[in-house]
């Protein structure tokens, strides 16, 4: 049975965030809060968990797990980033963007698009999923936590914790989400496309 950390929005308790950063280390997934949504998250490195994370969702190879980095300089760690594109997503980043980038030999082939070899990454301004990525001491692939066959993600910890307490290693406690999902921008085509509307505002970027 998952593991229930309630912890403060803007000043989560380290020493809870640091259970739930050994929880993942050791394969589990963990339920998060983040600027957009509650995510499940797993470790970049662990097959297994990836594997777990997909079957928990219903989701197939071809569907992008995001990658949910500290800053910019974990990016370009991950993803192939010119200077066009680097100026973007210093004006986005942290916020709820998720940009589609061509990713490096860092990322394993499970978890980029098999055909186009493309991965989905962002920065997420919140604090708790911040902390997160800090005591994991790396990116932590992640999706939404949208239950198969319903179209809205729970924003309830306590109901998460209900409905999946038997598949998740925790569940992080940090209060609602604002439900926007993040703005999802196409950096891999000749011009920068706007797949999804979502929390960013992409007139920021000088996008329409």
């Amino acid at each position: 049975m998952a593991q229930f950390f309630v912890v403060h929005p803007q000043n989560p308790q380290s020493r809870l965030l640091s259970q739930a950063g050994q929880l993942l280390a050791e394969g589990g997934l963990v339920a998060v809060p983040t600027d957009s949504s509650y995510a499940v998250v797993a470790r970049l490195d662990d097959k297994a968990a990836a594997d777990s994370l997909r079957r928990l969702r219903g989701l197939d190879e071809r569907h992008h797990l995001a990658l949910l980095c500290r800053d910019l300089a974990e990016i370009s760690h991950f993803a192939k980033v010119d200077n066009t594109q680097y100026r973007l997503l210093k004006l986005a980043t942290p916020g709820p963007w998720t940009f589609i980038l061509e990713a490096t030999r860092e990322v394993p082939r499970r978890v980029s698009h098999p055909s186009r070899k493309t991965i989905g990454i962002r920065v997420p301004a919140h604090k708790v999923a911040l902390d997160l990525l800090e005591s994991a001491g790396s990116p932590l692939i992640s999706t939404t936590l949208i239950p198969q066959g319903e179209e809205e993600p729970l924003n309830d910890a306590q109901e998460i914790f209900e409905r999946y307490g038997k598949q998740l290693a925790a569940v992080i406690d940090g209060g609602p989400c604002p439900l926007k999902p993040t703005t999802v921008i196409d950096l891999t085509a000749e011009e920068p496309q706007v797949i999804r509307h979502g929390g960013g505002d992409p007139a920021v970027l000088g996008l329409a």
